[in-house]
């Protein structure tokens, strides 16, 4: 794999670089986020927490890839104007669950997915909907037999 920066643009307001690159990959698979921002955090000169791949499009049926990229001044400063999702899929500023907890939660889950199971039955309410409107139906009908004998 390699990236070629193909264009820079400085972006003093929001304290970051804006970049967009091309990523050579014949014969491989679409690099991943984490691997690219490493890459483009060697070529900038900044840590890896600083760099936000915003989107990697791959270019059918040849190996080869574009993509766009923040590189931050800061870990505070991505925190700060970058979108929430972005920082999730990028891993920056999501912290690992403490091991215990996701051990405690799994086994809380099967107890609590039969109490799930049974809320289903509250959705008879809206077919009793349906039937009042046939109800509603009987009563126009003889108005309009009168109508029909006239």
């Amino acid at each position: 794999m390699k990236i070629e920066i193909t264009n820079q643009k400085e972006n003093p307001l929001q304290k970051r670089v804006e970049v967009y690159f091309n990523i050579d990959h014949v014969g491989e698979t679409t690099p991943g986020r984490n691997a690219v921002a490493e890459d483009i955090a060697k070529k900038m000169k900044s840590k890896r927490d600083c760099v936000v791949v915003d989107n990697i499009e791959s270019v059918y049926g040849i190996g080869k890839s574009k993509g766009y990229a923040k590189v931050y001044d800061s870990k505070e400063s991505a925190l700060s104007y970058e979108r929430k999702h972005l920082l999730k899929r990028n891993g920056i500023g999501v912290e690992p669950p403490a091991p215990a907890a996701p051990a405690a939660a799994p086994a809380a889950a099967p107890k609590e997915a039969p109490a799930k199971e049974a809320a289903p039955a509250a959705p008879a309410a809206p077919v009793e909907a349906p039937a009042e409107a046939p109800a509603e139906a009987p009563a126009e009908t003889p108005a309009a037999a009168p109508a029909a004998e006239e």
